[in-house]
């Protein structure tokens, strides 16, 4: 396998996703969790309503907010908000998006949790591998180096991959989804199916949800 082909790994878990947050700047003043939580990265871009939420404080997101361990990220119907993560990392997320920076480590990696929504994660080509894992309740992806959309598709919870590869785990089924495949997981707790190319259409409403 070429060295640039990183391979990401999903694996379905029963837990619930949980909301992500960042930090943000409200005028003249730079908020932090009470905490002090470490800045892991920034606001790249917000279209529409987006919030964040730490130890029960809530603020309205605007561009180059400073995100935070631990802070909840929220996006409204119709939203869009870029994420830049430690120095070459970016996650897109769509409407009605929800996650949470459990942790982050700049060029190590880190994990978080997705509630809800669409997104695009995206890591710099020519950037070093990190180890980043996604949980949800239709699973765990674990990622390499990559650039890959998971979210509602179609009807279903889809995985495509523009760049690289992912293995795909779900209900003891093991499939490996490479560059312009995608693969389905229909209901919570069912199987992926065969990874297939996925039509030109299909794939432009996919990053046309988190762009």
């Amino acid at each position: 396998m070429p060295n640039r082909t990183w391979i990401t790994r999903f694996v379905v878990d029963r837990r619930g996703f949980f909301y992500a947050a960042i930090g943000a700047i409200l005028p003249a003043l730079k908020i932090r969790p009470a905490s002090a939580a470490e800045e892991v990265g920034s606001v790249q871009e917000v279209k529409g309503d987006a919030f964040a939420e730490a130890e029960g404080r809530r603020r309205n997101l605007q561009r180059s907010a400073p995100l935070f361990l631990k802070d909840i990220v929220a996006t409204g119907p119709d939203a869009r908000l870029v994420l830049h993560l430690g120095s070459a990392t970016t996650l897109q997320l769509g409407s009605s998006a929800r996650l949470t920076i459990d942790r982050f480590l700049v060029n190590v990696g880190g994990d978080i949790t997705l509630q809800s929504g669409p997104i695009l994660f995206d890591r710099s080509e020519d950037a070093a591998p990190v180890d980043m894992q996604f949980h949800g309740s239709f699973g765990l992806i674990a990622v390499r180096g990559t650039r890959f959309f998971a979210g509602p598709s179609a009807g279903v919870f889809g995985v495509f991959v523009a760049r690289g590869a992912v293995t795909v785990s779900a209900a003891g089924t093991e499939v490996v989804v490479r560059a312009g495949e995608g693969t389905n997981i229909p209901l919570m707790g069912g199987a992926p199916s065969a990874p297939t190319p996925w039509g030109a259409e299909r794939i432009r409403n996919a990053m046309q949800s988190v762009q």
